[in-house]
């Protein structure tokens, strides 16, 4: 059958926001126009792909299965488009980057300033999320590059990867909260005290439990939280002993101490990660060369 972009433009809209008249103001056509449009791509494909009420727009199976293709392609399309306009015009262009909060604050900046100052007029897009939803939206084409940890289960065989940064994960604590005993602790006496760590949703998350369940113990947090951040500041006001990174450990004195262990704490890694299959640009090669470097 001939392909109709305009058709798979519009479900996408729709798809993506539930709503006709969202999709409608997104497209900048009339809500009447988006309707037909869906009638007309049912019609060629001989099936329902939204279940329409009065109150909402749900998408039927056939909906979602079709979704899951559309949306990485209309997503390298818009890629294509910026990269053809960075050839043209530089000063329309992006790089788009998809990194966790922490990532971002603690490692990409001065690398992002750095860029700046190379490419001033290319616009950066950061969008954060976990290392998870990181290599989700690198899969989708809704990002160029994405920073994150390693290792990390949804990474996938069509992602090019440059380990960027060694890095060891710390149990830190207050020590006017806890005074933690002399001597190296085991993961087991670790135990005893109230565990701060990332959601469960997060490759960290992971990596800790998977790391507990092979010495056949059972990890159950006392807070989990999407930010290192909060999990520091927890830790500062006697909450709990916090799991975070070591490259997020402040010089200044704070009473939060690293606990160490009995067992040997593995070695993880930060990686830049791309589609090995779409050519980047000269701007997202360039800022790939300075992570690696």
């Amino acid at each position: 059958m001939d392909i109709n972009y305009e058709l798979y433009k519009v479900f996408y809209y729709v798809a993506k926001t539930l709503s006709f008249s969202e999709a409608a103001a997104s497209l900048f056509i009339s809500q009447s126009a988006v309707s037909q449009s869906i009638k007309v791509l049912e019609n060629n494909l001989g099936q329902t792909l939204f279940i329409r009420s009065t109150k909402k727009v749900t998408l039927t199976k056939e909906g979602e299965l079709l979704y899951k293709h559309i949306e990485p392609a209309i997503n390298l399309i818009s890629r294509g488009e910026n990269q053809i306009l960075e050839a043209s015009a530089q000063g329309e262009s992006q790089l788009r980057l998809g990194a966790s909060d922490t990532i971002c604050r603690y490692y990409l900046v001065p690398f992002l300033e750095d860029f700046h100052r190379k490419y001033p007029d290319i616009h950066i897009k950061v969008t954060n999320g976990t290392s998870f939803q990181c290599a989700k939206m690198l899969e989708t084409n809704e990002v160029d590059i994405i920073v994150t940890n390693s290792p990390n289960s949804a990474l996938v065989n069509s992602m090019h990867i440059e380990p960027i940064l060694e890095f060891k994960d710390v149990f830190i604590a207050n020590t006017d909260f806890f005074p933690v005993k002399e001597g190296p602790l085991s993961f087991d006496e670790l135990l005893q005290y109230p565990i701060l760590m990332l959601t469960k949703h997060s490759s960290t998350s992971e990596f800790l439990h998977n790391l507990f369940l092979q010495h056949s113990l059972d990890l159950v947090p006392a807070i989990e939280l999407s930010s290192n951040d909060l999990l520091i500041d927890l830790a500062k006001i006697g909450l709990g002993v916090a799991f975070i990174p070591d490259f997020c450990i402040s010089n200044k004195k704070n009473n939060l101490v690293p606990i160490h262990l009995k067992e040997s704490m593995p070695t993880r890694k930060l990686v830049a990660a791309y589609n090995e299959n779409i050519p980047l640009s000269s701007a997202a090669k360039y800022f790939i060369e300075q992570l690696v470097k």
